[in-house]
């Protein structure tokens, strides 16, 4: 499968923020923050017949309709599956004292998309000596391997 690459979106919490309304499509998976952010499928649109989204929860359940604006709706966020080091390298900012260090996150639909995993100092050695185990561990084995 070719890698999607999509851009990172920011988090959205619980509470009701202004901001772009979310307008999902038919069969679209929709979080619902009006109904104490639970999920459901959009079965309707709304239409010059309907005034409102119409939701019902992926594995069946009770309908339920959500405002036509998609003022309460928010995209429903696809799993993080696993993380990788780019092969650029890291970066260190001495004024805000912290690390960059250039990844990609991979989603559970095939997507990714690239950003920066920040440390602090205190991270950063923690993670050295942490590789440093782990790097032991790989000669140890291969040692053992001959």
């Amino acid at each position: 499968m070719a890698e999607q690459t999509s851009k990172q979106l920011p988090a959205r919490g619980a509470e009701l923020t202004a901001g772009a309304p979310f307008h999902p499509r038919l069969g679209d998976l929709a979080l619902d923050l009006a109904k104490a952010c639970r999920i459901g499928v959009v079965v309707a649109l709304p239409s010059d017949t309907s005034a409102s989204y119409q939701l019902r929860p992926p594995g069946g359940g009770e309908d339920w309709r959500a405002r036509s604006d998609g003022s309460t709706l928010r995209p429903v966020p696809v799993p993080v599956t696993h993380v990788t080091p780019m092969r650029r390298d890291a970066i260190y900012d001495h004024r805000a004292q912290q690390a960059a260090v250039p990844v990609t996150v991979h989603y559970e639909d095939g997507g990714a998309c690239e950003t920066m995993l920040v440390l602090t100092p205190a991270q950063v050695e923690l993670y050295y000596i942490q590789l440093g185990q782990l790097i032991e561990a790989r000669e140890s084995a291969r040692e053992r391997e001959q």
